[in-house]
């Protein structure tokens, strides 16, 4: 049996969902069964269930995105950085190998090869960035798993939700046999809050940054096949290869679903940050070199966006959007 925290979420449901598909027996463990926040009550029950893993894909992101972490400072510390101490806590004691889903978000900018040497570009909307992004990519890189991270509150600036998760890794890497899998900005061919290509659709102004995305069930596929292939423990980027803008995320859901509402895509960060949003939007780019290296394989970006956007699957009724 695998146990399955935060299954009620965007990638929770989609861990659950793929779980399914491969026929495995899981558990759903929600705070209302049991409070697992509370480390005797889920030692216990790991000591007394014996799952043969477990997946946390709980966490705190805000009720509508990352901006409402800035306000909510004991809620997003407690799910985003207590609870993976207490879970890697209690299955270091179970011997049981398990599974956490970290953020690239924990990174700003990309890695740029330059007269022979590699600097840190934290400014992806810089004019010469993007020009070399178009016309030279081979000489951009993204981070590895073994980059410090640099949106994190050792290094910032960051938002507060990525110093959480960057301070869960660092508290976790050493509790137990797990894995810490990083996934970009997440997207689904289904219409709901937490889905980017979603975001897009209904925020009123969209920075046009540079991202690593991971489609959710490319994401939560790789992360399965990491532990059922026995892969070694320990980080992973998990994304999409190839890095898009959001100009071209936009102009791809106006070819394909002509959308009725209309967007803004600001160019200037002090702008957006002004008008739509109050955390960083700088943008990030990943390596997926030590994925690949492991044997797993995931589509380029733009070809699982194309696929998402041409099975799309809108909300049951205008204007409802299922909230994770």
């Amino acid at each position: 049996m695998i146990l399955v925290l935060g299954a009620s979420g965007f990638v929770g449901r989609a861990f659950a969902d793929e779980l399914r598909r491969r026929g495995y027996a899981y558990m759903p463990l929600s705070r209302r069964a049991i409070d697992y926040t509370r480390f005797h009550i889920l030692f216990n029950y790991l000591r007394k269930m014996r799952p043969e893993f477990v997946i946390n894909a709980a966490g705190f992101v805000g009720r509508t995105n990352e901006d409402d972490c800035e306000s909510a400072h004991e809620e997003t510390l407690a799910a985003n950085s207590f609870l993976p101490q207490t879970i890697g806590r209690a299955c270091l004691m179970t011997n049981i190998p398990w599974g956490h889903v970290s953020s690239g978000g924990i990174y700003a900018g990309a890695k740029v090869l330059e007269n022979g040497a590699v600097r840190i570009e934290k400014n992806l909307n810089d004019v010469g960035f993007r020009q070399l992004l178009a016309e030279r990519p081979e000489l951009i890189s993204g981070f590895t798993e073994y980059d410090e991270p640099n949106a994190s509150f050792r290094r910032g600036p960051c938002s507060f939700y990525s110093g959480t998760k960057a301070l869960a890794e660092e508290v976790i890497q050493d509790l137990g046999r797990n894995y810490i899998w990083r996934p970009g900005l997440v997207f689904s061919e289904t219409e709901e809050r937490r889905n980017l290509l979603s975001r897009i659709q209904t925020y009123p102004g969209i920075f046009d940054s540079v991202n690593s995305l991971s489609h959710v069930g490319d994401f939560v596929r790789a992360c399965l096949n990491l532990w059922e292939w026995q892969a070694l423990p320990g980080i992973y980027n998990i994304v999409n290869p190839g890095a898009v803008t959001m100009r071209q995320v936009s102009r791809m859901i106006g070819q394909f679903l002509k959308p009725v509402r209309g967007y803004v895509l600001r160019d200037e960060q002090d702008g957006f940050d002004r008008h739509v949003a109050r955390t960083p939007q700088g943008g990030f780019i990943l390596s997926t070199a030590k994925l690949s290296a492991a044997g797993v394989e995931l589509r380029p970006v733009e070809e699982a966006l194309e696929e998402c956007l041409r099975r799309w699957r809108p909300a049951s009724r205008p204007g409802e959007l299922v909230y994770s």
